[in-house]
């Protein structure tokens, strides 16, 4: 079952996770960026994940540092990848992202706050636990196909409960499914 799943994943997983993002809706001007340990292989990498303000997720990037190159590298590709630079840029402290900022987006408002990137720390969590499912990524290049794709896939039928009622939240949901057999009938 789990071969069948990564299988799966391989084959349709991008084209799918493609097209979605192309009929998403344009991504929020206040962005959120954070990055993750993951073991990759029983290795220490890094896992860069940028998130608008509504919680949809822009791009992640697996890398095996911390240091301010790589936070460049991952701002040009978000950046290339969004055609458009944020309103306001929130991190954590860490040091890489003020020299990402200085040489990509220096005309970006810069907040570093602990707790103002809740949003992207909350954004984690779905691959944590699918992560633990899988008894962890054994190769960079899988674990980077299978998160990018999984990273527009899962969110895409986990609306926010919290913010509707029962009716509304079924509603979505329908709205959703019939999005998903549109995105999948043309393979």
């Amino acid at each position: 079952m789990p071969e069948t799943i990564r299988t799966w994943c391989t084959k349709f997983g991008p084209e799918y996770a493609r097209r979605l993002r192309q009929r998403a809706p344009r991504a929020g001007d206040k962005w959120h960026l954070d990055e993750a340990f993951v073991n990759i292989g029983g290795v220490r990498k890094y896992l860069w994940r940028a998130v608008d303000q509504h919680g949809n997720v822009l791009d992640i990037l697996i890398q095996s540092k911390r240091d301010g190159r790589a936070a460049t590298r991952f701002f040009r590709k978000i950046v290339k990848q969004q055609g458009c630079r944020p309103r306001v840029l929130v991190t954590d402290k860490l040091a890489s992202y003020r020299v990402a900022h200085r040489q990509i987006v220096s005309t970006v408002e810069h907040r570093q706050n602990k707790y103002l990137n809740n949003r992207c720390e909350n954004s984690h969590q779905p691959t944590r636990q699918r992560e633990r499912s899988m008894k962890g990524f054994r190769a960079v290049g899988s674990a980077q196909r299978f998160l990018a794709s999984f990273s527009r896939i899962s969110p895409h039928f986990r609306p926010p409960r919290h913010r509707m009622t029962a009716t509304d939240h079924r509603a979505e949901l329908g709205t959703r499914f019939q999005v998903w057999d549109q995105v999948t009938e043309q393979t």
